[in-house]
């Protein structure tokens, strides 16, 4: 049986095949809510919800109350909708699998289960599986943000600049439901006429330096740009509030990595890097390809363990109360030097 996506989930509720269950399981909430709330809107008109939209809370309620709305008829509506928010906090599944023997058509049943995963070796999970729609949610790494933010900005007719995407990257991270909130302020900001959601605009939103920050920071190390690298430590330095180590130590450990990655690639082109490694092209020359002249393997090793070591400094390891401004500092000059 062929996995269910968001985009296959998505497109048979447009299209109108509506499943008798769903059961929505995953680490990445932001797709949970967005498949929740397309059910409901697929399913029910608006003036149908007050009477036929059931919202339950896997906290606050048992199975059997949950298979009794479920078996409860619509009232001047095609279809009941009965959704169980929290379903990770229900005590048991006990029931549910009586209910998957004998549906009641009419109702459109769904659970929200946030934070796991059914267990696929139950019973009651292939049941799922087999009657309805099992959906796993699964974590989004900073890695394929910017495809969410492409997609997403192209969903409602728009676009973003790369370093743009960017600074939405560095300062947002991997929450789905904060970078959207993020995304629809940039597009609300958006000047009459123009499409595209520029560095200036994420710059005004987020605070954050389009020109000193934690991705310029690793493109001039890549580039071992002594002068650029000196000038965001000194602008890390007089804007504390805008810097975040644990943010430019995760950037700096990911970067590193995939350099150390690269060397292993089969083809040191730009396209065959940028395949190995699973980013994109302009990442890659940007920084990947400058940076795999300036260092070599055994010194990235021992830039990955500097970094694991200023990490662990920053949160006071070893009883390290150097300042986090000085601890980027020094492990900048060893990466330079």
């Amino acid at each position: 049986m062929a996995e269910h996506t968001f985009d296959s989930v998505s497109r048979d509720l447009r299209a109108g095949a509506i499943a008798p269950v769903y059961y929505l399981c995953g680490e990445e909430s932001y797709y949970i809510d967005r498949l929740g709330g397309l059910i409901v809107q697929t399913a029910l008109a608006p003036e149908e919800q007050d009477f036929n939209l059931d919202v339950l809370y896997g906290g606050d309620t048992a199975m059997e109350r949950i298979v009794e709305r479920a078996r409860t008829y619509p009232m001047m509506a095609a279809r009941r909708v009965v959704m169980v928010r929290e379903a990770q906090q229900l005590r048991s599944l006990e029931g549910l699998e009586a209910y998957l023997q004998h549906i009641t058509p009419t109702t459109v049943l769904v659970f929200c289960h946030k934070g796991g995963k059914l267990d696929a070796r139950k019973s009651v999970s292939k049941l799922l599986a087999e009657k309805g729609v099992v959906f796993e949610s699964k974590r989004v790494y900073d890695n394929q943000l910017p495809a969410f933010i492409g997609q997403y900005l192209r969903a409602k007719g728009s676009g973003a600049d790369e370093k743009a995407v960017q600074m939405l990257v560095a300062s947002v991270g991997a929450d789905l439901n904060r970078m959207a909130s993020e995304l629809d302020k940039l597009l609300l900001a958006l000047p009459k006429g123009q499409k595209v959601v520029t560095a200036d605009m994420v710059s005004a939103l987020t605070g954050m330096s389009k020109d000193f920050n934690a991705f310029e920071l690793c493109e001039a190390l890549a580039r071992k740009d002594i002068l650029k690298a000196n000038q965001i430590l000194a602008y890390f330095r007089g804007n504390p509030r805008g810097f975040a180590l644990q943010q430019v130590l995760s950037n700096l450990f990911t970067f590193f990595s995939d350099l150390l990655t690269a060397f292993y690639a089969p083809q040191k082109t730009e396209q065959g890097v940028a395949d190995f490694l699973s980013r994109p092209r302009w990442k890659v020359k940007q920084e990947i390809m400058p940076a795999m002249q300036n260092y070599g393997a055994m010194k990235v090793l021992h830039i990955l363990a500097e970094i694991r070591k200023t990490d662990a400094a920053s949160k006071g390891v070893g009883g390290c109360k150097t300042p986090h401004g000085e601890l980027l500092q020094e492990l900048v000059f060893f990466i330079l030097h």
